[in-house]
């Protein structure tokens, strides 16, 4: 029993001996074909990797090559990788992609950021350059000054400004103005080539004023001493009075017969003018003919006054109801009520001359004017009238103004032309020189009276000696039937030649 039990157990380890040995060949069977199908499968990959050709492909998005601006935040515009390949195509993973390098956008320069990305133990790399650059213009600021109105005269006054770059700082200086109609451009670049440019509308091209003429235009006068322009008014569409600016270029000269142009205007710092423009034609006045009186006649004139024995002269001619002419001066003002009492008793007063120096009288037809200007105010002053009445000093043959070559002829011409008559004599006293003697006077007025119908006498009412003769004059006058009378405008002249 017991051997055939150790039988039974030696069966039994027999069998499970054969067992184990069958599961040992296939676990070792089965190993043996996953490393071979392995073997095949690396193969395979190796084979398609080979094949395939595959590597990484970078998406950059934007340039390889950009430009920051400098100050401003740098954002990467993005950069992706895959793998692709020939048979395979490419992969829809996303490779990681590590980035070297850093862009500092405080300072002008160029940067490079590489990419990275790994694939089958190999790196694959590209490089973006990132250029920070300035392109930023400087900042103009205009300033406005309160309350401030241009006008067109003065043009804009600049209210100021201020430029300033972020890399060069202050810049104002470097800042060009150009002034237009209406408007100023500011113009800056700094040391990149960026400009600036802003703009001010000046608006004051649109308040440019108008001359307006008073009177007319065009007119035509009669030739005389004396012209008064009309004036003008010159104002913008603001009410702005410009008519202290305005300016006159040309002149009408009274005397001369001609045609004459007068410009007003007013022109600003900037260039522009304004302007307005009056024509004058002057013409000769017309004189009345000279009429010899009918009986004997004796015109006693008097030079140089009023003087300190012009009233008695009066007191005498008031005696005798005699009228004389009275040629005055400027050089008597103590006596100047003497030409009133004169003018209102019935005598005539003409003009002679202002100031009676010769070298400024003949310096020129102007000099000759204002001077006579001067006396004939005086003239109007006392009577409240002008007189057309005249006695060149010297008369019109005098040489003394020879210094001045023709000014007599021109003079002559000019005061007839001006509607005035001028008076020489055809009878001396001798009272400018020749003689003090009281008897001389009145033998030399006597004797040059007689036998004349018309006899325009030269005395000077400043002169004592030649005054006191007067009344004998009268009576001799008056004795040998001359009548006495006043020049008019009407009264022979008794021209004599004219020497210059």
């Amino acid at each position: 029993m017991k051997d055939k039990n150790i039988k039974s157990q030696i069966i039994q380890e027999n069998v499970e001996e054969k067992e184990k040995s069958t599961r040992n060949k296939g676990k070792k069977a089965f190993i043996i074909t996953v490393c071979v199908l392995m073997s095949i499968i690396i193969l395979l990959v190796a084979a398609a990797v080979f094949l395939d050709e595959r590597h990484v492909r970078f998406y950059i998005t934007d340039e390889l090559e950009i430009e920051q601006e400098l100050g401003e935040e740098f954002v990467d515009p993005g950069r992706e990788a895959v793998t692709v390949g020939k048979i395979f195509g490419e992969s829809p993973i996303h490779l990681h992609v590590s980035t070297e390098g850093e862009v500092d956008t405080e300072n002008l320069g160029s940067y490079q950021l590489k990419y990275t990305a790994r694939h089958m133990f190999h790196d694959y790399s590209v490089t973006r350059t990132v250029n920070v650059v300035d392109t930023k213009p400087p900042v103009i600021t205009l300033k406005y000054k309160e309350g401030y109105e241009p006008n067109w005269f003065t043009g804009y006054e600049e209210e100021g400004y201020e430029a300033v770059d972020r890399l060069d700082g202050d810049v104002t200086d470097k800042v060009q103005c150009e002034i237009g109609d209406d408007k100023i451009v500011y113009t800056v670049t700094d040391s990149h080539g960026n400009t600036a440019t802003v703009e001010r509308k000046s608006g004051y091209s649109d308040t440019a004023p108008h001359i307006e003429l008073l009177g007319d235009a065009e007119s035509e006068i009669y030739a005389s001493a004396f012209y008064e322009d009309p004036g003008f008014t010159a104002t913008d569409k603001q009410g702005n009075d410009y008519s202290g600016m305005v300016q006159v270029e040309g002149a009408v000269v009274p005397y001369k017969a001609g045609d004459y142009e007068v410009k007003y205007f007013i022109e600003n710092p900037q260039g522009k003018r304004v302007e307005a423009v009056r024509r004058v034609k002057v013409l000769p006045a017309e004189l009345p003919d000279s009429v010899e009186p009918d009986e004997k006649t004796i015109y006693l004139t008097f030079d140089d006054g009023p003087g300190p024995y012009t009233d008695q002269l009066l007191d005498v001619l008031a005696e005798y109801n005699v009228k004389a002419t009275f040629f005055v001066t400027c050089l008597g003002q103590k006596y100047n009520d003497c030409i009133g009492r004169a003018y209102r008793e019935g005598h005539s007063i003409g003009a002679h001359t202002a100031c009676h120096n010769y070298y400024t009288v003949y310096a020129s037809e102007d000099a000759y004017f204002d001077d006579l200007e001067q006396v004939q105010q005086l003239i109007h002053d006392q009577t409240g009238e002008y007189t057309s009445l005249v006695r060149f000093p010297g008369g019109s043959s005098n040489t003394v103004s020879r210094f001045n070559p023709g000014i007599m002829t021109r003079l002559s011409k000019a005061l007839t032309d001006s509607g005035y008559k001028y008076f020489d004599w055809n009878v001396s006293s001798g009272d400018a020189g020749e003689t003090t003697d009281t008897d001389v006077v009145v033998e030399n007025v006597v004797n040059g009276c007689s036998g004349k119908k018309t006899s325009v006498v030269l005395q000077h009412d400043v002169k004592d000696y030649s005054v006191a003769a007067v009344e004998r004059i009268i009576n001799w006058g008056l004795r040998n039937g001359y009548t006495f009378r006043a020049l008019d405008i009407t009264s022979p002249t008794s021209h004599h030649g004219i020497a210059n």
